[in-house]
Protein backbone atom coordinates (compact mmCIF):
# COMPACT_ATOMS: atom_id res chain seq x y z
CA UNK A 1 0.00 0.00 0.00
CA UNK A 2 1.17 3.53 -0.79
CA UNK A 3 3.17 5.41 1.87
CA UNK A 4 1.16 8.54 1.00
CA UNK A 5 -1.75 7.01 2.93
CA UNK A 6 0.05 7.97 6.11
CA UNK A 7 -0.22 11.69 5.34
CA UNK A 8 -3.07 12.17 2.86
CA UNK A 9 -6.65 11.06 2.45
CA UNK A 10 -7.14 9.22 -0.85
CA UNK A 11 -10.38 9.33 -2.88
CA UNK A 12 -10.87 6.95 -5.81
CA UNK A 13 -13.97 6.70 -7.98
CA UNK A 14 -14.40 4.43 -10.99
CA UNK A 15 -16.03 4.60 -14.39
CA UNK A 16 -16.52 0.98 -15.42
CA UNK A 17 -17.68 0.12 -18.93
CA UNK A 18 -18.92 -3.36 -19.82
CA UNK A 19 -19.92 -4.77 -23.19
CA UNK A 20 -23.38 -6.25 -22.79
CA UNK A 21 -24.06 -9.78 -24.03
CA UNK A 22 -26.45 -9.03 -26.86
CA UNK A 23 -26.67 -10.48 -30.36
CA UNK A 24 -26.71 -7.06 -32.03
CA UNK A 25 -25.42 -3.54 -31.48
CA UNK A 26 -27.06 -0.86 -29.38
CA UNK A 27 -28.89 1.02 -32.12
CA UNK A 28 -28.81 -1.25 -35.18
CA UNK A 29 -29.02 -4.93 -36.15
CA UNK A 30 -25.30 -5.43 -36.90
CA UNK A 31 -23.77 -8.38 -34.98
CA UNK A 32 -22.08 -7.49 -31.69
CA UNK A 33 -19.37 -10.09 -32.12
CA UNK A 34 -15.74 -10.11 -31.01
CA UNK A 35 -12.92 -11.30 -33.27
CA UNK A 36 -14.47 -10.95 -36.73
CA UNK A 37 -12.53 -9.51 -39.67
CA UNK A 38 -12.31 -5.69 -39.58
CA UNK A 39 -15.25 -3.65 -40.83
CA UNK A 40 -17.57 -6.53 -41.70
CA UNK A 41 -20.18 -5.79 -39.00
CA UNK A 42 -21.21 -2.30 -40.09
CA UNK A 43 -24.28 -0.66 -41.62
CA UNK A 44 -25.55 2.86 -42.45
CA UNK A 45 -26.73 3.37 -38.85
CA UNK A 46 -23.49 2.57 -37.04
CA UNK A 47 -21.50 4.25 -39.82
CA UNK A 48 -23.47 7.46 -39.26
CA UNK A 49 -24.85 7.85 -42.77
CA UNK A 50 -27.26 10.77 -43.25
CA UNK A 51 -30.89 9.78 -42.81
CA UNK A 52 -30.12 6.48 -41.02
CA UNK A 53 -32.23 6.23 -37.88
CA UNK A 54 -31.16 4.40 -34.70
CA UNK A 55 -33.48 1.97 -32.90
CA UNK A 56 -32.92 0.97 -29.28
CA UNK A 57 -31.87 -2.63 -28.56
CA UNK A 58 -34.50 -3.83 -26.06
CA UNK A 59 -32.28 -6.66 -24.78
CA UNK A 60 -29.60 -4.10 -23.91
CA UNK A 61 -32.21 -2.11 -22.01
CA UNK A 62 -33.19 -5.24 -20.06
CA UNK A 63 -29.58 -5.97 -19.13
CA UNK A 64 -28.99 -2.34 -18.15
CA UNK A 65 -31.98 -2.37 -15.81
CA UNK A 66 -30.89 -5.77 -14.46
CA UNK A 67 -27.47 -4.45 -13.41
CA UNK A 68 -29.02 -1.30 -11.93
CA UNK A 69 -31.44 -3.45 -9.95
CA UNK A 70 -28.66 -5.79 -8.73
CA UNK A 71 -26.69 -2.75 -7.55
CA UNK A 72 -29.63 -1.50 -5.52
CA UNK A 73 -30.20 1.58 -7.69
CA UNK A 74 -33.36 3.56 -8.06
CA UNK A 75 -34.42 2.36 -11.50
CA UNK A 76 -35.77 4.98 -13.88
CA UNK A 77 -39.45 5.05 -14.73
CA UNK A 78 -38.46 7.07 -17.79
CA UNK A 79 -35.02 7.01 -19.33
CA UNK A 80 -33.74 8.87 -22.35
CA UNK A 81 -30.68 9.24 -24.56
CA UNK A 82 -28.53 12.23 -25.43
CA UNK A 83 -25.84 13.11 -27.93
CA UNK A 84 -22.39 13.53 -26.44
CA UNK A 85 -20.63 15.86 -28.84
CA UNK A 86 -16.90 15.30 -28.67
CA UNK A 87 -14.45 14.44 -31.41
CA UNK A 88 -14.19 10.65 -31.67
CA UNK A 89 -11.73 9.73 -34.44
CA UNK A 90 -12.97 6.13 -34.17
CA UNK A 91 -16.67 7.03 -34.25
CA UNK A 92 -17.97 7.63 -37.80
CA UNK A 93 -20.64 10.17 -36.83
CA UNK A 94 -18.26 12.03 -34.45
CA UNK A 95 -20.66 11.96 -31.55
CA UNK A 96 -21.70 9.28 -29.10
CA UNK A 97 -25.26 8.39 -28.12
CA UNK A 98 -25.30 8.07 -24.34
CA UNK A 99 -27.48 8.77 -21.31
CA UNK A 100 -27.02 11.88 -19.23
CA UNK A 101 -30.00 13.40 -17.43
CA UNK A 102 -32.09 10.22 -17.16
CA UNK A 103 -29.90 7.10 -16.71
CA UNK A 104 -31.38 3.67 -16.07
CA UNK A 105 -30.27 3.70 -12.42
CA UNK A 106 -29.22 6.14 -9.69
CA UNK A 107 -27.92 6.01 -6.10
CA UNK A 108 -27.00 2.37 -5.65
CA UNK A 109 -24.59 0.42 -3.47
CA UNK A 110 -22.33 -2.57 -4.01
CA UNK A 111 -20.84 -4.51 -1.12
CA UNK A 112 -17.35 -5.94 -1.59
CA UNK A 113 -14.83 -7.73 0.58
CA UNK A 114 -11.63 -5.91 1.51
CA UNK A 115 -8.73 -6.73 3.83
CA UNK A 116 -10.51 -4.95 6.69
CA UNK A 117 -13.89 -6.59 6.02
CA UNK A 118 -16.98 -6.04 3.90
CA UNK A 119 -17.86 -2.47 2.96
CA UNK A 120 -20.41 -0.84 0.68
CA UNK A 121 -19.22 1.27 -2.26
CA UNK A 122 -21.79 3.81 -3.42
CA UNK A 123 -22.91 3.76 -7.04
CA UNK A 124 -23.59 7.20 -8.51
CA UNK A 125 -25.36 6.00 -11.64
CA UNK A 126 -25.72 3.26 -14.24
CA UNK A 127 -26.24 4.36 -17.82
CA UNK A 128 -26.32 2.94 -21.34
CA UNK A 129 -24.36 4.15 -24.32
CA UNK A 130 -22.58 2.91 -27.44
CA UNK A 131 -18.93 2.01 -27.82
CA UNK A 132 -16.54 3.60 -30.28
CA UNK A 133 -14.51 1.72 -32.90
CA UNK A 134 -10.93 0.51 -32.64
CA UNK A 135 -7.83 2.37 -33.79
CA UNK A 136 -4.82 0.32 -34.87
CA UNK A 137 -1.58 2.28 -35.08
CA UNK A 138 0.95 0.93 -37.60
CA UNK A 139 3.97 3.22 -37.85
CA UNK A 140 2.80 6.59 -39.14
CA UNK A 141 -0.53 5.13 -40.33
CA UNK A 142 -3.67 4.65 -38.23
CA UNK A 143 -6.20 2.02 -39.31
CA UNK A 144 -9.83 2.11 -38.17
CA UNK A 145 -12.00 -0.93 -37.46
CA UNK A 146 -15.65 0.07 -36.98
CA UNK A 147 -16.92 -3.40 -35.99
CA UNK A 148 -17.04 -2.31 -32.35
CA UNK A 149 -18.64 1.08 -33.12
CA UNK A 150 -22.14 0.90 -31.70
CA UNK A 151 -21.54 -2.04 -29.31
CA UNK A 152 -23.95 -1.79 -26.36
CA UNK A 153 -22.04 -0.44 -23.39
CA UNK A 154 -23.15 -0.08 -19.81
CA UNK A 155 -21.25 2.43 -17.71
CA UNK A 156 -21.24 2.13 -13.93
CA UNK A 157 -19.98 5.20 -12.07
CA UNK A 158 -18.99 4.86 -8.42
CA UNK A 159 -18.65 7.55 -5.81
CA UNK A 160 -15.04 8.23 -4.62
CA UNK A 161 -15.27 5.66 -1.81
CA UNK A 162 -12.17 3.57 -2.55
CA UNK A 163 -8.96 4.36 -0.71
CA UNK A 164 -6.08 2.50 -2.37
CA UNK A 165 -4.96 0.56 -5.40
CA UNK A 166 -5.42 -2.67 -3.45
CA UNK A 167 -9.02 -1.85 -2.55
CA UNK A 168 -9.76 -0.87 -6.14
CA UNK A 169 -8.35 -4.13 -7.49
CA UNK A 170 -10.46 -6.11 -4.99
CA UNK A 171 -13.59 -4.13 -5.92
CA UNK A 172 -13.03 -4.67 -9.65
CA UNK A 173 -12.66 -8.42 -9.18
CA UNK A 174 -15.88 -8.44 -7.16
CA UNK A 175 -17.61 -6.44 -9.89
CA UNK A 176 -16.38 -8.83 -12.59
CA UNK A 177 -17.80 -11.70 -10.57
CA UNK A 178 -21.15 -9.91 -10.21
CA UNK A 179 -21.68 -9.25 -13.95
CA UNK A 180 -20.68 -12.83 -14.75
CA UNK A 181 -23.19 -14.15 -12.21
CA UNK A 182 -25.87 -12.00 -13.83
CA UNK A 183 -24.82 -13.22 -17.28
CA UNK A 184 -24.78 -9.68 -18.68
CA UNK A 185 -21.09 -9.59 -19.70
CA UNK A 186 -18.01 -11.80 -19.63
CA UNK A 187 -16.10 -8.96 -17.95
CA UNK A 188 -12.80 -9.71 -19.71
CA UNK A 189 -10.60 -6.63 -19.46
CA UNK A 190 -7.88 -8.18 -21.64
CA UNK A 191 -10.36 -8.53 -24.54
CA UNK A 192 -11.82 -5.07 -23.99
CA UNK A 193 -15.30 -6.23 -22.95
CA UNK A 194 -14.72 -4.50 -19.63
CA UNK A 195 -12.81 -1.25 -19.22
CA UNK A 196 -12.12 0.87 -16.22
CA UNK A 197 -11.10 4.50 -15.86
CA UNK A 198 -10.20 5.71 -12.39
CA UNK A 199 -10.62 9.21 -10.96
CA UNK A 200 -8.25 9.88 -8.08
CA UNK A 201 -7.50 12.79 -5.79
CA UNK A 202 -5.60 13.16 -2.54
CA UNK A 203 -5.81 15.83 0.15
CA UNK A 204 -4.83 16.52 3.72
CA UNK A 205 -7.04 14.75 6.27
CA UNK A 206 -10.39 16.45 6.76
CA UNK A 207 -10.03 18.73 3.72
CA UNK A 208 -12.30 16.70 1.44
CA UNK A 209 -11.71 15.97 -2.23
CA UNK A 210 -8.58 17.26 -3.92
CA UNK A 211 -7.86 17.97 -7.59
CA UNK A 212 -9.17 15.07 -9.67
CA UNK A 213 -6.95 13.21 -12.11
CA UNK A 214 -8.36 10.58 -14.47
CA UNK A 215 -6.34 7.46 -15.29
CA UNK A 216 -6.85 5.50 -18.52
CA UNK A 217 -5.25 2.64 -20.47
CA UNK A 218 -5.45 0.01 -17.71
CA UNK A 219 -6.43 -3.40 -19.06
CA UNK A 220 -6.47 -5.54 -15.93
CA UNK A 221 -7.38 -5.15 -12.24
CA UNK A 222 -3.70 -5.59 -11.45
CA UNK A 223 -2.67 -2.69 -13.68
CA UNK A 224 -5.39 -0.55 -12.09
CA UNK A 225 -3.81 -1.23 -8.70
CA UNK A 226 -0.29 -0.43 -9.93
CA UNK A 227 -1.37 2.74 -11.74
CA UNK A 228 -3.32 4.08 -8.76
CA UNK A 229 -0.56 3.42 -6.25
CA UNK A 230 1.96 5.10 -8.54
CA UNK A 231 -0.36 8.08 -9.01
CA UNK A 232 -0.91 8.43 -5.25
CA UNK A 233 2.84 8.67 -4.75
CA UNK A 234 3.24 11.09 -7.67
CA UNK A 235 0.56 13.43 -6.38
CA UNK A 236 1.96 13.26 -2.85
CA UNK A 237 5.42 14.29 -4.11
CA UNK A 238 3.93 17.28 -5.94
CA UNK A 239 2.08 18.47 -2.84
CA UNK A 240 5.02 17.74 -0.54
CA UNK A 241 7.17 19.93 -2.79
CA UNK A 242 4.76 22.86 -2.50
CA UNK A 243 3.32 22.43 -6.00
CA UNK A 244 -0.30 22.19 -7.10
CA UNK A 245 -2.02 19.46 -9.07
CA UNK A 246 -3.73 19.94 -12.44
CA UNK A 247 -7.03 18.35 -13.43
CA UNK A 248 -6.04 16.17 -16.32
CA UNK A 249 -6.24 12.76 -17.95
CA UNK A 250 -3.18 10.54 -17.63
CA UNK A 251 -2.31 7.23 -19.27
CA UNK A 252 -0.76 4.24 -17.55
CA UNK A 253 2.48 3.15 -19.25
CA UNK A 254 2.75 -0.52 -18.29
CA UNK A 255 6.23 -0.81 -19.79
CA UNK A 256 7.66 1.93 -17.56
CA UNK A 257 5.23 1.54 -14.62
CA UNK A 258 4.39 5.26 -14.62
CA UNK A 259 1.46 7.51 -15.54
CA UNK A 260 1.90 10.09 -18.32
CA UNK A 261 -0.11 13.18 -19.26
CA UNK A 262 -2.60 12.67 -22.07
CA UNK A 263 -4.73 15.83 -22.03
CA UNK A 264 -6.34 18.39 -19.75
CA UNK A 265 -9.59 16.93 -18.44
CA UNK A 266 -12.83 18.04 -20.01
CA UNK A 267 -15.82 18.98 -17.88
CA UNK A 268 -19.35 17.76 -18.59
CA UNK A 269 -20.15 21.08 -20.28
CA UNK A 270 -17.43 20.42 -22.86
CA UNK A 271 -19.37 17.43 -24.18
CA UNK A 272 -22.37 19.64 -25.06
CA UNK A 273 -25.00 17.02 -24.20
CA UNK A 274 -28.39 17.56 -25.78
CA UNK A 275 -31.39 15.23 -26.12
CA UNK A 276 -31.10 12.66 -28.94
CA UNK A 277 -33.83 13.74 -31.37
CA UNK A 278 -34.13 10.36 -33.13
CA UNK A 279 -34.78 8.21 -30.03
CA UNK A 280 -37.93 8.70 -27.95
CA UNK A 281 -37.82 8.25 -24.15
CA UNK A 282 -38.06 4.66 -22.91
CA UNK A 283 -40.71 3.89 -20.30
CA UNK A 284 -40.52 0.31 -18.98
CA UNK A 285 -43.92 -1.28 -18.35
CA UNK A 286 -44.83 -3.82 -15.67
CA UNK A 287 -44.06 -6.80 -17.91
CA UNK A 288 -40.59 -5.42 -18.67
CA UNK A 289 -39.75 -4.88 -14.99
CA UNK A 290 -41.20 -8.30 -14.08
CA UNK A 291 -38.76 -9.83 -16.56
CA UNK A 292 -35.89 -7.95 -14.93
CA UNK A 293 -36.91 -9.25 -11.50
CA UNK A 294 -37.09 -12.80 -12.84
CA UNK A 295 -33.52 -12.51 -14.16
CA UNK A 296 -32.07 -11.57 -10.78
CA UNK A 297 -29.88 -14.21 -9.15
CA UNK A 298 -28.34 -14.65 -5.71
CA UNK A 299 -25.36 -12.30 -5.83
CA UNK A 300 -21.80 -13.62 -5.30
CA UNK A 301 -21.10 -12.23 -1.83
CA UNK A 302 -24.48 -13.32 -0.49
CA UNK A 303 -23.98 -16.78 -1.96
CA UNK A 304 -20.50 -17.08 -0.47
CA UNK A 305 -21.77 -16.21 3.00
CA UNK A 306 -24.77 -18.53 2.71
CA UNK A 307 -22.76 -21.51 1.48
CA UNK A 308 -20.10 -21.03 4.15
CA UNK A 309 -22.75 -21.10 6.88
CA UNK A 310 -25.07 -23.72 5.40
CA UNK A 311 -22.36 -26.23 4.47
CA UNK A 312 -19.82 -25.40 7.21
CA UNK A 313 -17.09 -24.56 4.70
CA UNK A 314 -13.72 -23.07 5.49
CA UNK A 315 -13.25 -19.44 4.37
CA UNK A 316 -10.84 -20.65 1.68
CA UNK A 317 -13.32 -23.21 0.34
CA UNK A 318 -16.19 -20.71 0.27
CA UNK A 319 -14.00 -18.17 -1.48
CA UNK A 320 -12.95 -20.66 -4.17
CA UNK A 321 -16.40 -22.15 -4.72
CA UNK A 322 -18.25 -18.84 -5.13
CA UNK A 323 -15.69 -17.30 -7.51
CA UNK A 324 -17.49 -18.64 -10.59
CA UNK A 325 -21.23 -19.19 -10.66
CA UNK A 326 -20.80 -22.43 -12.60
CA UNK A 327 -18.55 -23.83 -9.85
CA UNK A 328 -20.98 -22.81 -7.11
CA UNK A 329 -23.84 -24.39 -9.08
CA UNK A 330 -21.80 -27.58 -9.61
CA UNK A 331 -21.04 -27.79 -5.89
CA UNK A 332 -24.64 -27.34 -4.78
CA UNK A 333 -26.00 -29.75 -7.42
CA UNK A 334 -23.60 -32.45 -6.22
CA UNK A 335 -24.51 -31.87 -2.57
CA UNK A 336 -28.24 -31.84 -3.29
CA UNK A 337 -27.81 -35.24 -4.99
CA UNK A 338 -26.64 -36.66 -1.65
CA UNK A 339 -22.88 -36.09 -1.45
CA UNK A 340 -21.22 -34.75 1.69
CA UNK A 341 -20.66 -31.00 1.32
CA UNK A 342 -17.22 -30.82 2.96
CA UNK A 343 -16.02 -33.76 0.87
CA UNK A 344 -17.26 -32.19 -2.38
CA UNK A 345 -15.63 -28.87 -1.46
CA UNK A 346 -12.33 -30.60 -0.67
CA UNK A 347 -12.24 -32.47 -4.00
CA UNK A 348 -13.24 -29.43 -6.06
CA UNK A 349 -10.71 -27.11 -4.43
CA UNK A 350 -7.82 -29.60 -4.69
CA UNK A 351 -7.76 -32.55 -7.13
CA UNK A 352 -10.41 -31.24 -9.55
CA UNK A 353 -8.84 -27.79 -9.56
CA UNK A 354 -5.38 -29.26 -10.33
CA UNK A 355 -6.74 -31.23 -13.29
CA UNK A 356 -8.55 -28.18 -14.68
CA UNK A 357 -5.33 -26.20 -14.41
CA UNK A 358 -3.39 -28.99 -16.09
CA UNK A 359 -5.81 -29.13 -18.99
CA UNK A 360 -6.12 -25.31 -19.02
CA UNK A 361 -9.91 -25.46 -18.93
CA UNK A 362 -12.59 -24.33 -16.53
CA UNK A 363 -14.74 -26.76 -14.56
CA UNK A 364 -17.67 -25.89 -16.83
CA UNK A 365 -15.59 -26.85 -19.89
CA UNK A 366 -14.38 -30.13 -18.37
CA UNK A 367 -15.91 -33.62 -18.86
CA UNK A 368 -16.65 -33.73 -15.12
CA UNK A 369 -20.33 -33.19 -14.39
CA UNK A 370 -22.01 -32.97 -11.01
CA UNK A 371 -23.53 -36.42 -11.67
CA UNK A 372 -20.07 -37.90 -12.33
CA UNK A 373 -18.67 -36.20 -9.24
CA UNK A 374 -21.47 -37.66 -7.14
CA UNK A 375 -20.89 -41.11 -8.67
CA UNK A 376 -17.17 -40.96 -7.85
CA UNK A 377 -17.78 -39.98 -4.25
CA UNK A 378 -20.42 -42.71 -3.91
CA UNK A 379 -17.88 -45.29 -5.07
CA UNK A 380 -15.61 -44.16 -2.23
CA UNK A 381 -18.27 -44.00 0.49
CA UNK A 382 -19.68 -47.40 -0.46
CA UNK A 383 -16.24 -48.96 -0.13
CA UNK A 384 -15.99 -50.02 -3.77
CA UNK A 385 -12.81 -47.98 -4.37
CA UNK A 386 -10.22 -46.29 -2.17
CA UNK A 387 -9.35 -42.60 -2.17
CA UNK A 388 -6.10 -43.42 -4.00
CA UNK A 389 -7.96 -45.26 -6.77
CA UNK A 390 -10.51 -42.42 -6.91
CA UNK A 391 -7.75 -40.01 -7.90
CA UNK A 392 -6.85 -42.30 -10.81
CA UNK A 393 -10.51 -42.54 -11.81
CA UNK A 394 -10.88 -38.76 -11.74
CA UNK A 395 -7.85 -38.37 -13.97
CA UNK A 396 -9.39 -40.78 -16.49
CA UNK A 397 -12.71 -38.91 -16.39
CA UNK A 398 -10.76 -35.92 -17.71
CA UNK A 399 -8.65 -37.82 -20.27
CA UNK A 400 -11.28 -40.28 -21.56
CA UNK A 401 -14.54 -38.40 -20.91
CA UNK A 402 -16.04 -41.50 -19.29
CA UNK A 403 -18.25 -42.21 -16.28
CA UNK A 404 -16.47 -43.23 -13.04
CA UNK A 405 -18.34 -46.54 -12.68
CA UNK A 406 -17.49 -47.54 -16.24
CA UNK A 407 -13.82 -46.71 -15.66
CA UNK A 408 -13.66 -48.75 -12.44
CA UNK A 409 -15.29 -51.74 -14.13
CA UNK A 410 -13.06 -51.55 -17.22
CA UNK A 411 -9.85 -51.20 -15.20
CA UNK A 412 -10.81 -53.79 -12.59
CA UNK A 413 -10.21 -51.29 -9.81
CA UNK A 414 -12.92 -52.47 -7.43
CA UNK A 415 -11.62 -52.52 -3.88
CA UNK A 416 -10.50 -55.86 -2.38
CA UNK A 417 -12.65 -56.44 0.70
CA UNK A 418 -12.49 -60.25 0.96
CA UNK A 419 -10.54 -61.03 4.20
CA UNK A 420 -9.14 -64.25 2.74
CA UNK A 421 -7.74 -62.48 -0.31
CA UNK A 422 -6.31 -59.71 1.85
CA UNK A 423 -4.77 -62.28 4.22
CA UNK A 424 -2.62 -63.55 1.36
CA UNK A 425 -1.34 -60.01 0.65
CA UNK A 426 -0.74 -59.26 4.33
CA UNK A 427 1.18 -62.50 4.86
CA UNK A 428 3.41 -61.75 1.88
CA UNK A 429 4.19 -58.22 3.16
CA UNK A 430 4.97 -59.47 6.70
CA UNK A 431 7.20 -62.21 5.33
CA UNK A 432 9.13 -59.74 3.15
CA UNK A 433 9.48 -57.23 6.01
CA UNK A 434 9.72 -59.63 8.95
CA UNK A 435 12.11 -57.41 10.92
CA UNK A 436 9.65 -54.53 10.84
CA UNK A 437 6.80 -56.86 11.79
CA UNK A 438 8.77 -58.17 14.76
CA UNK A 439 9.54 -54.60 15.87
CA UNK A 440 5.83 -53.77 15.82
CA UNK A 441 5.03 -56.91 17.82
CA UNK A 442 7.67 -55.80 20.35
CA UNK A 443 5.88 -52.48 20.86
CA UNK A 444 7.19 -50.15 18.10
CA UNK A 445 3.67 -49.38 16.85
CA UNK A 446 4.92 -46.35 14.90
CA UNK A 447 6.05 -48.68 12.10
CA UNK A 448 2.62 -50.25 11.77
CA UNK A 449 1.53 -47.44 9.45
CA UNK A 450 4.51 -48.15 7.21
CA UNK A 451 3.44 -51.80 6.94
CA UNK A 452 -0.07 -50.67 6.01
CA UNK A 453 1.44 -48.55 3.28
CA UNK A 454 3.25 -51.59 1.90
CA UNK A 455 -0.02 -53.53 1.88
CA UNK A 456 -1.72 -50.78 -0.11
CA UNK A 457 1.23 -50.71 -2.49
CA UNK A 458 1.18 -54.49 -2.95
CA UNK A 459 -2.55 -54.36 -3.74
CA UNK A 460 -2.14 -51.44 -6.16
CA UNK A 461 -4.21 -49.36 -3.78
CA UNK A 462 -7.19 -51.71 -4.03
CA UNK A 463 -7.14 -53.11 -0.49
CA UNK A 464 -10.16 -51.93 1.51
CA UNK A 465 -8.44 -50.01 4.33
CA UNK A 466 -10.85 -50.98 7.11
CA UNK A 467 -10.70 -54.70 6.31
CA UNK A 468 -6.95 -54.63 5.64
CA UNK A 469 -6.37 -52.96 9.03
CA UNK A 470 -8.31 -55.70 10.79
CA UNK A 471 -6.39 -58.48 8.98
CA UNK A 472 -3.04 -56.78 9.72
CA UNK A 473 -3.79 -56.31 13.42
CA UNK A 474 -4.78 -59.97 13.72
CA UNK A 475 -1.62 -61.10 11.94
CA UNK A 476 0.55 -58.95 14.25
CA UNK A 477 -1.31 -60.10 17.34
CA UNK A 478 -2.35 -56.57 18.27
Amino acid sequence: MSRAHEKYDVFIGLEIHIHLKTESKMFCSCPARYGDDPNVNVCPVCMGYPGALPAVNERAMELGYLVARALGCQTAKTTSFARKNYFYPDMPKNYQISQFAEPVGLNGMMEAGFDDGIRGIRIHDVHLEEDAGKMIHAGDVTLLDYNRAGYPLLEIVTEPDLRSGEETEAFLRSFQRLVRYLGVSDGNMDEGSMKCDANISINLPGKGLGTKVELKNMNSPRFVRLALNHEIERQAKVLDGGGSLVQETRLWNENRDITETMRRKEAADDYRYFPEPDIPPFRPDEAFMAGVETSLVELPLARKNRMAQEYHLTPEQADFLHDEKSTADFFEETVQAGADARTVAAWLSSDVRKLCNREQISLAQSPLTSARMGSLLNLISSGKISGKIAKKVLDMVFTENADPEAIVKKQGWTQISDPAELQTIVDAVLHEHSAVADAVRDGDVRQRGWLMGQIMRASDGQAAPNVANQVLDKALGL
